[in-house]
């Protein structure tokens, strides 16, 4: 995985609520067996009509949001399926952050494992993000080091992470990786076992 420390961005806010798995990334793109590819479908029914036309009213499909690296949301996003695709998508499609006041706990941790970090803000400061997101474009820079959100105009908004997942993010390290941190000791163990 990508270390993350430091990401500086406009962000994307999705003002909405309860937003489910099957929303982030419908079923009938789930046929992939690899783990890139899902983002052009992110969003899908909200991006586009049946026609497959740009929905010009959705906020991923205006221009001062493209490319942005921060999504911001609100209560109980990623709902619904434990789906893994989710996940996956936002990430091909190239969101490092997303930062809501509530998570499905299944989703969340899946954030963990493949190199998202998701912010819990209480509901008051998510907003207050969101409506200077809507009004224009608003910059803000997430620090993980210092769990700090610091918007363009100088306001600071402080989070807690779990010092695991921290420092996974910011090593880059998968579950397996941190697996091989210990390899010395497996090693060693393995030697002993067999020569018993």
């Amino acid at each position: 995985m990508q270390p993350i420390n430091i990401v500086n961005s406009v962000i994307a806010p999705l003002d909405r609520k309860n937003v489910d798995t099957d929303q982030i990334i419908s079923k009938e793109f789930l046929k992939r067996i690899e783990r890139t590819g899902f983002g052009e479908f992110l969003f899908y029914h909200w991006r586009f009509d049946e026609q497959g036309n740009e929905n010009p009213d959705f906020v991923l499909n205006k221009p001062e949001y493209k490319g942005s690296e921060i999504l911001v949301a609100q209560d109980n996003f990623g709902c619904g399926s434990s789906r893994e695709h989710a996940p996956w998508a936002i990430l091909d499609y190239g969101f490092r952050v997303v930062i809501a006041p509530s998570f499905a706990d299944i989703f969340h941790n899946n954030c963990f494992k493949n190199g998202i970090l998701p912010i819990r803000l209480t509901e008051e400061e998510c907003d207050e993000i969101l409506a200077k997101g809507l009004e224009k474009p608003y910059n803000v820079e997430v620090n993980l080091e210092a769990q700090t959100v610091t918007g363009e105009d100088g306001k600071v908004y402080n989070f807690n992470i779990d010092p695991y997942y921290k420092e996974m993010l910011l090593n880059g390290w998968d579950e397996i990786a941190l697996t091989f941190k210990y390899e010395d000791h497996i090693a060693a163990y393995e030697a002993k076992r067999i020569a018993f």
